[in-house]
C-alpha cells in the first residue's frame, strides 16, 4: 500500500548538525524522518521558501529539460529501507509511457516539489523505519525498527523536541 506524503519541512539534527526531511502523512500524523545532504537540503529549501537564484540549481535544471522534453512526472515513491539507506523512484511520463528511474529520496522530492509530483511512502518502508507521530506519546506496538535502541532514544528525544514552528524550512 502506498501512502500519500508531503514535504513537512527540513529541520537540524542539533547532534550531528545534519539536515533532516520530514515528510508528513496527508491523512494521519505519522512523520518519517530521512536524514538528507547538505546539498539536497538547500535545493529543497530554497523551492519551500521560493529562493530564486540567478542560474538554475541542478533539481531546476532537470525541471526545465523535462519541460522542454515534454516529460511529466506524475509521482515518486519511497520504496525500500535497506541497511539504513532509503530508496525512491521518479515516476516519468513520455508520451504515454511511464518508466520509473531510481533516485536517492531528496533528489526525488526536491524534483516533486518543482513539478508538483505526488509523494508517496510504501507502507512497508514506513514499518521498517522509525516513525514519529506529530503526538509522540502515542506508540505503535510490533513495528520492526532498523535503528539500535541507543539511536532510537536519541531519534526520539530530538523529533520530540522540535517544534514545527521553529523549523528552518516548513510548508
Amino acid at each position: 500500500m502506498k501512502i500519500k506524503m508531503i514535504i513537512h519541512g527540513i529541520a537540524m539534527d542539533p547532534m550531528s548538525n545534519s539536515p533532516i526531511m520530514l515528510l508528513k502523512e496527508v491523512e494521519g500524523d505519522r512523520i518519517l524522518p530521512i536524514w538528507i545532504g547538505v546539498l539536497e537540503a538547500t535545493s529543497i529549501a530554497a523551492k519551500l521558501e521560493n529562493i530564486q537564484f540567478p542560474r538554475p540549481l541542478t533539481h531546476d535544471l532537470m525541471k526545465n529539460i523535462f519541460d522542454f522534453l515534454g516529460v511529466k512526472i506524475p509521482k515518486i515513491e519511497i520504496v525500500d529501507l535497506k541497511e539504513n539507506t532509503y530508496y525512491a523512484i521518479i515516476t516519468i511520463d513520455i508520451e504515454g509511457k511511464t518508466i520509473d528511474i531510481d533516485a536517492r529520496p531528496s533528489d526525488a522530492v526536491a524534483i516533486a516539489l518543482r513539478t508538483g509530483a505526488e509523494i508517496f511512502v510504501k507502507e512497508e518502508v514506513l514499518q521498517k523505519s522509525q516513525v514519529y507521530t506529530e503526538t509522540p506519546s502515542t506508540e505503535k506496538e510490533g513495528e520492526k525498527v532498523v535503528a539500535t535502541e541507543e539511536e532510537k532514544e536519541k531519534l526520539k528525544e530530538i523529533l520530540e523536541t522540535l517544534d514545527p514552528k521553529h523549523f528552518k524550512y516548513k510548508m
